[in-house]
């Protein structure tokens, strides 16, 4: 993603726009036994896929008032495609509309 860069934060491997805004946390037993990850979501959103499958996805803590929603990885199945599409769609609401128009560009 563009100009998205990587590091830790709060002893997770955390990926960031421009070095400053969070889009993504990853969430490795921090906090519980569950593998996943935390991403910039609106509260709609999150709302309804955890009504929908709270198997797979849940409020994290801290962030969840926010809207953020949290992923479970240690599942099943996992649908890799999905978890694209959420990841791109945290970066959209975190990136200036600059950065995210460029997710849409060709190649």
């Amino acid at each position: 993603m563009p100009e998205a860069t990587e590091r830790l934060s709060h002893g997770e491997p955390t990926w960031f726009v421009r070095g400053k805004k969070v889009f993504v946390m990853f969430a490795g037993r921090h906090h519980d036994d569950r593998v996943g990850f935390w991403c910039a979501a609106t509260a709609e959103e999150r709302d309804a896929l955890v009504a929908e499958r709270p198997d797979r996805f849940f409020v994290p803590p801290y962030v969840g008032v926010r809207g953020w929603l949290g992923v479970y990885l240690d599942v099943p199945d996992v649908d890799w495609t999905e978890v694209d599409e959420l990841v791109r769609e945290a970066f959209r609401m975190v990136a200036p509309k600059r950065l995210a128009a460029q997710l849409d560009e060709p190649g």
